[in-house]
């Protein structure tokens, strides 16, 4: 065996062994979804089991219903992402097209509010929510998902928005085709792709959300995340109905996740080759 196939067949090796590794919680989580509440629990870990639905049946019944949860969750992940692309597209657009001086400053600004630790900002966005009447409120919740996930958004788009050549919005200028209609009808067509893989990611990122949900929201607005945390008490953790919970959560998000996989790795790969 030569050296380089000997290299491409430890790095195949080393490639499924990271992917083992990685899968594994999420096949254990599915596993312990189907055990009865002894079985998970015991010390002792059983790969063999007699697969029960109960916890599943549990876990549908448990506070408003899963289906309150659920539809909670899709809401405020679905508008916060549509809100944050019409606010992230024009305001990228400016900056790739028609940079000033402190677009870099800008950029970097926008990007550096990530690095802020959510719980450092908790005490004052919780008094503000208050005041205004927005604690335990879907659309309130639904702006913290926008304001936590624009930054990221304006990032991607302005990164794909980049990638287009400008000669294309000279050619429009040339046509007589106004800033909008440059837009809607040059520049967005041809970032579909990116504007797409940008969606999925805010869209994934809102539905995982928990420290907002948990800490801004009671009954009213509770997403999946507040869900999953009800199976917790002064009686301790209920494994088998936690992970039948978290199965319910994360089953919606991988489905999309499978079926946008191609769309997205397109748009992430978008301009990467010229």
């Amino acid at each position: 065996m030569t050296e380089s196939r000997l290299t491409n067949t430890l790095l195949t090796l080393l490639t499924y062994a990271v992917a083992i590794v990685m899968f594994f919680p999420i096949l254990w989580m599915f596993l312990t979804a189907f055990k009865t509440e002894q079985t998970a629990f015991d010390i002792v870990p059983h790969f063999l089991f007699t697969p029960t639905l109960d916890s599943f049946k549990l876990a549908l019944a448990q506070g408003n219903g899963y289906w309150h949860y659920a539809f909670n969750s899709a809401l405020s992940a679905v508008a916060s992402t549509l809100i944050g692309l019409v606010l992230a597209v024009p305001a990228a657009y400016a900056m790739a097209f028609f940079p000033s001086k402190r677009t870099d400053f800008t950029l970097v600004w926008m990007v550096s509010t990530k690095f802020i630790p959510a719980v450092g900002v908790l005490i004052p966005v919780f008094m503000v929510y208050k005041s205004l009447g927005l604690l335990d409120n879907i659309w309130g919740l639904t702006m913290l998902f926008t304001a936590m996930n624009l930054p990221l958004i304006v990032w991607m788009v302005y990164s794909y928005f980049k990638d287009i050549p400008k000669d294309i919005i000279e050619a429009a200028d040339i046509d007589g085709a106004g800033t909008l209609q440059t837009m809607v009808k040059v520049v967005l067509p041809l970032a579909l792709p990116g504007l797409a893989s940008t969606g999925l990611l805010a869209l994934i990122l809102a539905w995982n959300e928990s420290f907002w949900s948990l800490t801004m929201t009671d009954h009213k607005a509770a997403t999946l995340a507040v869900f999953i945390a009800s199976f917790k008490s002064a009686e301790g953790l209920f494994w088998a109905k936690m992970s039948a919970a978290s199965v319910l959560t994360v089953t919606p998000i991988i489905i999309l996740g499978w079926f946008a996989q191609r769309q997205m790795v397109r748009g992430l790969t978008f301009g990467a080759v010229k």
